[in-house]
């Protein structure tokens, strides 16, 4: 695609680059749209990271030459929402529930074609320990992956995450480390007990959204560090309406267990990166004698000079879509998102406010374009900032949903900002 009059990076900019992508099931399209935008700027990732849906996007990103990546995650999305294709797109409100509802069910009753189906009626017989089989998924990733690319290439790094069912532990297997194949991708995505587990070396995983839906601390504390731009990449917001009913209550729930983690980790190693950039100015004051000092030698090695910026394009769908959002799979849906996460990146990299000069003292930064333009656009028209966001947090966007019906000039204003269709964001 055209990159949509994107500006260019500085040479100054001499960062490495990594790509985020959380998991969230069909929800994912949103990030294909992002990676689509992003591999027609300056800022192709060398390194993808991703867990459950998130670790197949990635898995297809790695394993293909640059020029068709983007192709080859169409095919991808096309092949799972194939049996809705041909339904109609134009529907809204109350029958577009309708599509969605039904979508759902017959991704419940009959799986997604190149992904899951569901267990044969003699598998119960020997109490099997998921609903679906994943096989479908295997023979997919070994079509549209090349996995000796991966393993051999070595251009684009690719790490997935898993929970060992065993031990609990969160592992994450690294094609820097060992040798990827389909079943570590399969393992990241195999969540119960929708998903069976996947054996790989005499031990079982699930998916690794069991314990941290992003691979985002794993990337940035990973050693040696380099200073990096990641781009986290999120399906689930973590700002939104009180529940009015029990599928709002469900989808709620939903939201806040997957967007915490993110939330949490994210804070954390902000903190713990800002400690170890403390550590390298105290060093510096202190005296030559000092210095030399083996308990002063071993503070040192806890110290960072690197400096990360965290870009966040979050997934927030412009209306209740149910706790069966994220295995939704009709093609409409599919596309609107794709769409959407390609309007929040054109939007994030024509701003790239990243480039603007580090502060020295300052070891994280953490932007969320998209954001910034909800509240601004709403405080512009005469609300308060401070009735949206409070410092340090998002804005709780789901209640703008009177004011961005409302006034035509807010649609506009935010169609202008990248926003496409404006009805409300939650």
């Amino acid at each position: 695609m055209p990159n949509g009059g994107l500006p260019p990076r500085p040479a100054s900019y001499d960062r490495k680059v990594a790509l985020v992508l959380q998991g969230g099931g069909a929800l994912g399209s949103y990030q294909a749209g992002v990676y689509e935008v992003i591999a027609s700027s300056d800022y192709v990732p060398d390194w993808v990271a991703g867990v459950s849906i998130g670790a197949i996007n990635a898995a297809i990103i790695a394993g293909n030459a640059p020029p068709e990546r983007v192709a080859r995650l169409r095919t991808f999305w096309e092949k799972i929402t194939s049996p809705s294709a041909w339904w109609p797109t134009w529907l809204d409100g109350p029958f577009a529930e309708v599509e969605r509802k039904a979508s759902a069910g017959l991704a419940l009753l009959c799986g997604q074609p190149g992904f899951f189906t569901p267990r044969a009626p003699s598998d119960w017989l020997a109490s099997p320990t998921s609903y679906y089989d994943t096989g479908a998924l295997k023979s997919t990733l070994e079509r549209l992956v090349d996995f000796d690319r991966i393993n051999s290439v070595k251009d684009t790094r690719l790490s997935v995450g898993a929970v060992n069912v065993r031990t609990g532990r969160l592992v994450y297997f690294d094609s820097a480390t060992i040798a990827i194949h389909p079943e570590h991708v399969m393992a990241s995505a195999a969540l119960p007990p929708g998903f069976p587990s996947i054996e790989i070396d005499g031990e079982r995983y699930w998916d690794g959204g069991l314990v941290s839906n992003t691979p985002l601390q794993y990337v940035l504390d990973n050693y040696p560090r380099r200073s990096r731009l990641c781009f986290q990449v999120d399906l689930f917001q973590a700002y939104g309406e009180p529940p009015s009913n029990l599928d709002e209550v469900a989808e709620r729930e939903k939201e806040i267990r997957y967007s915490s983690r993110t939330r949490v980790g994210t804070e954390a190693f902000r903190e713990r990166h800002e400690v170890r950039h403390a550590i390298n100015e105290l060093f510096n004051l202190l005296p030559e004698g000092i210095k030399s000092t083996p308990q002063a030698r071993r503070l040192y090695g806890f110290g960072c000079v690197t400096t990360m910026d965290i870009v966040q394009l979050i997934y927030r769908p412009f209306e209740p879509l149910g706790a069966s959002k994220d295995y939704e799979f009709s093609r409409s849906t599919m596309l609107e998102r794709w769409q959407h996460g390609v309007r929040d990146a054109l939007t994030t990299l024509r701003a790239s406010p990243w480039i603007a000069p580090v502060p020295p003292e300052v070891g994280v930064r953490t932007f969320d374009v998209i954001h910034d333009i909800l509240v601004n656009t709403l405080a512009d028209k005469g609300r308060s900032r401070s009735a949206y966001a409070d410092a340090g947090d998002r804005a709780p966007v789901s209640r703008m949903r009177s004011h961005w019906q409302a006034p035509a000039t807010a649609a506009a204003d935010a169609r202008d900002a990248g926003l496409g269709r404006a009805r409300f964001v939650r």
